[in-house]
């Protein structure tokens, strides 16, 4: 497959970060994918507006940062929808077991969420986040089979050194992989359309 630096670019790419210590990934992630020419968008949960400032993927992306149902751009269009229409492909890094279950039982209580509900018929990528017990928890691997039934990419996690200060399963892919799962993503996709 194709996964030279062109695939991305004009593709609009929907980044969602939920509250995870690994959200400072996701500004590198958003830099990389913005680098490619891929017009990125970032919705922020609340918690992930506590580990990294919106400031961070505003400049990086050179685009507005979503935050809330109830404040943005004022164009009086309904943001959740606008936002999961405009999007070619949607990547969550980090997803944390909150924004997994959410996704996976239709749970709409933030933006994030929300949008989720209503992009379940659009390419998505996971690269989930967590402590390795919650991450082997059955509920969360429930959630993650019944989100892969709906087609959603998982990409990682990977072990090694985790927030707590263990080694375990739990930490989120590096930016170039994610990268290259969502350049080999869309590759299939073009090739698909084209046959």
């Amino acid at each position: 497959m194709a996964t030279g630096s062109k695939i991305l670019n004009g593709v609009h790419v929907l980044l969602g970060v939920s509250g995870g210590v690994a959200a400072y990934k996701a500004v590198d992630l958003a830099s990389k994918l913005a680098a490619t020419g891929a017009l990125v968008k970032t919705i922020m949960t609340q918690n992930a507006c506590e580990f990294v400032l919106p400031k961070s993927f505003e400049a990086v992306t050179a685009s507005p940062v979503f935050t809330s149902m109830w404040n943005g751009p004022e164009d009086f269009r309904i943001g959740h929808i606008d936002l999961a229409t405009q999007a070619d492909i949607i990547v969550i890094a980090p997803a944390t077991a909150n924004i997994i279950s959410k996704i996976a039982n239709g749970i709409c209580d933030d933006l994030l969420s929300t949008t989720m509900c209503a992009c379940w018929d659009k390419p998505v990528v996971i690269a989930p986040a967590m402590n390795d017990k919650m991450w082997a928890n059955p509920a969360v691997q429930k959630n993650l089979s019944t989100i892969k039934d709906m087609g959603f990419k998982i990409v990682g996690p990977e072990k090694g050194r985790l927030a707590c200060g263990t080694e375990g399963l739990g930490r989120m892919s590096e930016a170039e992989t994610i990268l290259e799962a969502l350049k080999n993503y869309i590759s299939q996709i073009k090739k698909d359309c084209s046959e």
